[in-house]
């Protein structure tokens, strides 16, 4: 880096610590995306910060075209979950402002600089800073609070037993793992019990570990968990369900993987792939595994068993 650039990361570390950042977050790639989400190139001043909409890899790109600073193409995730998440948390950065129902992990997400921390931080360097910046912090709290609710009311209420939601994002992976839950389940798993939900915006979503581990799994990787994962007491099966509107189904290598994942368990494994309608349905036929069952939101009564002669017979 040269001079300039190394005086706007170091400027941009002693903001991010009078805004009450954590250590964490006081550092040169959390000083690089506050540079981002301001526009902020070597050659311009705190006053003429900007509020452009901004994804991760543009703000990896920016690091490197105006600060000469490339990072690894994995280090997205660093971005996301140690800077950008608790930026968003604590209020400096808003998450899809231009479209807040866009679903959680979209890649068009972006970020927009808070518009009273941009107003803020264009005073850095001034006589006026000292005064702005106690002002700001004494309605900081109320105004995250604010916008938690936001997010939350935008969050899709899902019902997992009487008298108890958890909330998902909006769109239709999430849409669809509603429908498993609120009706797929109550069909086929009637007194079933909800153990895992991903699609919540956080990283574990709703995870009961306890129930798990006592059917004799534990689990340490998230990214390998199926959508939902219900227990169905009466029968003594685990139910690990694909909820497909973008990905795929539970195919050969997914059945092993999840065989392999949930290989301790003490009860039955019963393998579903859940799907939005059947012409989703047709693109993935061949695809499925054998040995598992298929469930379709539009056609919510029926299943489609991939189950060989198990189930051949004359209909009542």
């Amino acid at each position: 880096m040269t001079e300039g650039m190394q005086s706007n990361v170091q400027e941009a570390i002693k903001i991010l610590k009078d805004l009450g950042m954590p250590k964490g977050q006081q550092n040169e790639r959390s000083a690089l995306c506050l540079l981002a989400l301001l526009n902020l190139t070597p050659d311009k001043t705190w006053s003429e910060a900007e509020k452009p909409l901004i994804g991760i890899t543009p703000m990896m790109d920016f690091c490197r075209v105006h600060y000469d600073k490339k990072y690894a193409p994995n280090s997205r995730e660093t971005f996301r979950r140690f800077t950008m998440h608790q930026f968003v948390a604590a209020g400096i950065a808003q998450y899809n402002p231009d479209k807040p129902t866009r679903p959680v992990n979209s890649p068009k997400a972006v970020y927009q600089i808070e518009k009273e921390t941009l107003e803020l931080i264009k005073c850095y360097n001034t006589k006026l800073w000292d005064d702005k910046l106690a002002l700001y912090l004494s309605n900081r709290k109320t105004l995250v609070e604010k916008y938690a609710k936001e997010r939350q009311q935008i969050k899709v209420p899902v019902e997992i037993a009487e008298d108890k939601e958890v909330y998902i994002t909006p769109g239709e992976h999430s849409k669809l793992i509603k429908a498993i839950i609120e009706e797929f389940a109550p069909r086929y798993v009637p007194g079933g019990r909800l153990i895992y939900a991903g699609d919540t915006g956080e990283k574990w979503g709703y995870f009961d570990k306890e129930l798990l581990k006592e059917l004799g799994v534990v689990i340490n990787s998230h990214g390998k968990m199926p959508d939902v994962v219900i227990y169905f007491p009466k029968k003594k099966w685990l139910l690990l369900i694909e909820s497909v509107t973008s990905h795929g189904p539970v195919d050969h290598k997914r059945h092993e993987e999840l065989a392999e994942l949930f290989k301790g368990s003490t009860v039955g494994i019963v393998y579903v792939t859940a799907f939005p309608n059947r012409s989703l349905m047709a693109r993935y036929i061949n695809d499925i595994s054998w040995e598992t069952e298929v469930w379709v939101a539009d056609a919510p009564s029926h299943l489609i068993h991939f189950n060989g002669v198990r189930f051949l017979g004359p209909y009542e």
